[in-house]
C-alpha cells in the first residue's frame, strides 16, 4: 500500500485507541535492538484488539498478507516479518502455537498454521485450553485444503475505489468493519463504482439498506450460502507445538 507523504495531520478528537501494557515500554521496549521486532510487536497489539471474538490469535499469513505492516516493515529488509515474530516469541511478548492438521483426502499434509496469541493472562489461557484440548479452532482456521483467500480490507477497498484515507474517514470504516459482515464491502464499494457514486456516504447507504432488508448483490453462481455466513471447514488439527 502506498503511503501518503505528507504530513500527519494529528489524532482527532475520540479516535479509537490501541491498549498496550505499560509493562511493554518499562520491561520489553528497552531490551529491542531490532526494529523488525518493535514493529510487529506494536502491530500485533493493534491487530488483536480487532479481532472479534475468542480465542484471539493471529496467524502467519494474515500477517504477511497485511499491506498496513508490510509497508511499515519494508524500509527494513527482506525476511523483516519472520525476524519480527521469531524475536517477539523469543522475548516473550508473543506465544506462538504451531498447527498442523490431519492428513487429507488422498493422504496429503495440510499445511501447519502457525498461530500468535499476545502473552497477556487471556492469551495464556487460550493457548492452555487449546493444548489441553477444551477449546476448538473449528472455523476460525482456514481449510487445511485450501490457502487463506487473501481479500482487500476495506480501508485497501477505500484508497483503491475512493481516494486516500482521511482520519475521520479512517473512524468510520473501523466503526463500519466491527458492524457490518466483510463480505459485504467489496460488493458495495463495486456497486458505488458502477452508479459512479464514489463516496464513504453512498456506500455506507447500501450496507445500512443491506443490515435492514439483507444484501441483493448475489448472482447465479455466488454461494447461495450468502455473505456473513462461514462455511463449515473440513478437517482436524491433531499437533499443537508450542513456543
Amino acid at each position: 500500500m502506498e503511503l501518503e507523504k505528507s504530513r500527519f495531520e494529528g489524532f482527532p478528537a475520540g479516535a479509537l485507541a490501541t491498549t498496550i501494557p505499560n509493562l511493554f515500554f518499562t520491561a520489553v521496549l528497552p531490551r529491542i535492538s531490532d526494529p523488525a521486532e518493535l514493529v510487529v510487536s506494536l502491530y500485533c497489539f493493534f491487530a488483536h484488539g480487532r479481532k472479534k471474538g475468542q480465542p484471539r490469535f493471529l496467524t502467519y499469513a494474515e500477517l504477511s498478507a497485511d499491506r498496513v505492516l508490510a509497508a511499515a516493515l519494508d524500509p527494513l529488509g527482506e525476511g523483516a516479518l519472520r525476524r519480527g515474530v521469531d524475536a517477539a516469541v523469543e522475548r516473550g511478548t508473543l506465544l506462538r502455537l504451531d498447527v498442523e492438521p490431519e492428513p487429507v483426502a488422498g493422504g496429503h499434509e495440510g499445511q501447519t498454521q502457525e498461530l500468535y496469541f499476545l502473552n497477556t493472562a487471556a492469551g495464556r489461557r487460550q493457548v492452555t485450553a487449546i493444548e489441553a484440548g477444551e477449546q476448538r479452532l473449528g472455523r476460525l482456521l482456514p481449510s487445511p485444503t485450501e490457502p487463506p483467500e487473501l481479500k482487500p480490507n476495506i480501508f485497501d477497498l477505500y484508497e483503491q475505489h475512493i481516494g486516500p484515507l482521511t482520519p475521520m474517514v479512517a473512524e468510520e470504516l473501523k466503526d463500519a468493519e466491527g458492524q457490518y459482515p466483510a463480505d459485504w464491502f467489496e460488493p458495495a464499494f463495486r456497486i458505488a463504482v458502477e452508479q459512479n457514486k464514489r463516496s464513504w456516504s453512498y456506500i455506507a447507504a447500501i450496507l445500512r439498506r443491506w443490515e435492514t432488508e439483507g444484501p441483493d448483490y448475489e448472482k447465479a453462481g455466488r454461494d447461495s450460502e450468502g455473505p456473513g455466513r462461514k462455511r463449515s471447514l473440513s478437517g482436524r488439527y491433531r499437533h499443537l507445538v508450542r513456543h
